[in-house]
């Protein structure tokens, strides 16, 4: 049992966080010596922001000759060539599989985008025959901006003009309109249109915008003249605008717009654990949305998304490395596509195009140790004796309900995940202990229920990882020393 401060025995967390003493370090100015001069850069009589190919050429010549040949370098240009000084044989395996799998990036290339088929598909009827607005909501990781980028390329593909804008935490009504005004063409505008001298001298809908605060109405009334095309504005990351003003400034305008069947829709996403934490005031258009939450992916999907990387790169995985990254992505495409990146990047630094369990459980600690450089030191050490202890074995599944939920978890998904008497009752009296010694999550008050969070946001992530591949790694195990003992039986007969 993880006991709390003042405990006589066993660990207190609170009493090791509280020996650690914070190290800092000074600044160091070495860097400079590193810097070539201008002088050794630039011919006399160049100015400063002036190139001299042939002075550029030298230097980098110069600088070629003085690294040694296993200092590590990059792979490609940034042209996305291959270096032609690399002798590597698997060097553009590695650049496709760069493409192939984009953990820190959204998927913007069709052929890359995995399962989703029927959400893609429950979009675009909602948009193209309801009129609807859409409102697309779900947890990080998920894949809300890659469906994002996949639609708006098939938007595009049927004509429509579309207009992306990321959302910050200080977005406004006045200039989110503005932004979005200068992408739509004058010829678009009934009181002009293609022939008129504004519109082929390619004015925008900015370029007639009054110099007064643009609000809800107005904004309504100007997109009412919009004409020969339809208008499809993405506000992505909606979750970031602090205004509760501008929010409720969008609804107002999602409804003018439904109400006067104006040929404008309006396609919002951000995170949240349903709609109304993202819209405000959504009694007043509920009638006017499609609303969609983003689901984790299927087993089969995150096996879809593998295996499009397969195709795109040539690296190859086994079925026991395939059911690994199934095991441990938990339905996340970001989770599948980071251990799908590092697991080939292994198996091409070993030389070899086939991924193994091996190669994926090297992933695995790759990704623990890029989540873990997300949490604070005080939850490190936290979740080391939480793991020593074994309270993980609760914590782990926890989190794997908290990641689909906004970081949160009740006593019914307790009940659930430890379904007897017994399992339930030690991990209600674990995770009760921890939120009131504020280890690791902390508690709240629902309207009937109990809900729990984590305190930290890569808490969970790297608490469900750990877990989940602890248990694979278990049952290749048990599955291993099964066709043993088999195989021995099998011999004495």
């Amino acid at each position: 049992m993880i006991t709390a401060v003042g405990a006589n025995r066993g660990f207190s967390f609170t009493d090791k966080v509280m020996s650690q003493s914070n190290v800092s370090c000074g600044a160091v100015g070495w860097i400079d010596k590193f810097k070539p001069s201008r002088q050794s850069q630039r011919p006399r009589g160049f100015r400063d922001d002036q190139t001299d190919p042939a002075a550029e050429r030298t230097w980098s010549s110069r600088a070629k000759s003085t690294i040694p040949s296993a200092f590590p370098r990059f792979q490609s240009t940034a042209g996305d060539q291959l270096d032609p000084r690399l002798t590597d044989r698997f060097a553009e395996a590695r650049m496709k599989l760069r493409t192939a799998y984009t953990p820190a990036q959204p998927v913007t290339d069709p052929r890359m985008f995995a399962g989703r088929t029927e959400v893609l598909t429950s979009l675009i009827r909602a948009i193209e025959h309801q009129r609807l607005h859409a409102v697309i909501y779900g947890e990080r990781g998920i894949g809300k901006t890659s469906l994002v980028h996949v639609f708006t390329q098939a938007a595009r593909d049927a004509r429509y003009l579309v207009v992306y804008v990321p959302c910050g935490a200080d977005s406004d009504m006045n200039e989110m309109f503005r932004a979005l005004a200068a992408e739509v063409p004058l010829l678009f505008h009934s009181d002009y249109g293609p022939t008129s001298p504004e519109a082929e001298r390619g004015a925008s809908l900015a370029d007639i915008l009054p110099s007064v605060p643009i609000t809800a109405r107005l904004a309504s009334d100007i997109l009412a003249k919009i004409a020969g095309t339809r208008l499809l504005v993405l506000l992505d990351e909606f979750d970031r605008a602090e205004s509760k003003q501008f929010r409720m400034n969008i609804a107002e305008l999602v409804k003018n717009l439904s109400d006067r069947s104006v040929r404008v829709q309006i396609v919002i996403a951000g995170v949240a654990g349903n709609l109304t934490e993202l819209i405000e005031y959504v009694p007043s258009i509920q009638r006017n949305v499609f609303a969609m939450q983003v689901p984790k992916m299927t087993a089969a999907e995150v096996r879809h998304l593998v295996q499009n990387g397969e195709d795109f790169s040539g690296v190859r995985f086994d079925d026991a490395s395939i059911r690994y990254v199934v095991a441990v992505a938990n339905g996340f495409p970001y989770l599948a596509s980071l251990l799908s990146h590092h697991a080939g990047l292994a198996a091409l630094d070993k030389g070899q195009m086939a991924v193994s369990v091996g190669e994926v459980s090297l992933a695995v600690n790759e990704a623990l140790a890029e989540i873990k450089g997300r949490i604070s030191k005080r939850s490190q050490i936290q979740i080391e004796t939480a793991v020593r202890e074994g309270a993980h074995k609760f914590l782990g599944p926890l989190s794997g309900v908290a990641l689909s939920t906004g970081g949160e978890f009740s006593k019914d998904d307790m009940r659930t995940l430890f379904s007897t008497p017994e399992s339930f009752s030690r991990c209600e009296k674990l995770i009760e202990h921890l939120a009131s010694a504020n280890i690791l999550i902390e508690g709240r008050e629902g309207e009937s229920h109990e809900f729990f969070r984590f305190i930290e946001e890569s808490v969970p992530s790297y608490l469900w990882i750990f877990t989940a591949q602890a248990r694979f790694l278990e049952s290749q195990t048990a599955a291993s020393m099964g066709s043993a003992i088999s195989r021995h039986a099998a011999i004495e007969m």
